[in-house]
């Protein structure tokens, strides 16, 4: 979710604690629900973990991973979409799992420094490609 401020590019990014109950900075996500497409779960999860309602202005990437859960590996595929903001605070309290620790405006261009995950790196990278050259 991107809203330009005085020309500034700022992207809503969620802290969630990982396995080893360390705050990492990412970018929402979540899951697809039955019927839904992966640009209705876009729109639902960021709402839902950052209380921000936004448009898809276009597909950025898909990422493709697997991790190991509790029991099993699991394979997951996330899509990433730019999208504009319309409307909403920031805020984690309508996160219906309760990941989301916090939820916070960042600078698009300081993300790449707050981001956990290199895949996710490379899509803010794609995204200021997007928002600076029009590429």
């Amino acid at each position: 979710m991107v809203d330009v401020q005085d020309g500034v590019p700022y992207a809503a990014l969620i802290a969630r604690r990982n396995r080893a109950g360390r705050i990492e900075w990412c970018l929402p996500k979540g899951h697809l629900e039955a019927g839904e497409s992966p640009e209705q779960a876009a729109l639902r999860e960021v709402a839902e973990e950052t209380g921000i309602h936004g448009r898809i202005i276009r597909h950025l990437a898909s990422i493709d991973y697997w991790f190991s859960g509790a029991d099993r590996r699991v394979h997951k595929v996330v899509h990433h979409y730019l999208m504009g903001y319309v409307s909403g605070e920031v805020t984690v309290e309508h996160d219906p799992d309760h990941e989301a620790e916090e939820a916070a405006w960042i600078p698009l261009r300081d993300m790449t420094h707050q981001l956990a995950y290199p895949n996710e790196r490379r899509i803010v990278s794609v995204a200021l490609d997007l928002l600076y050259r029009g590429s």
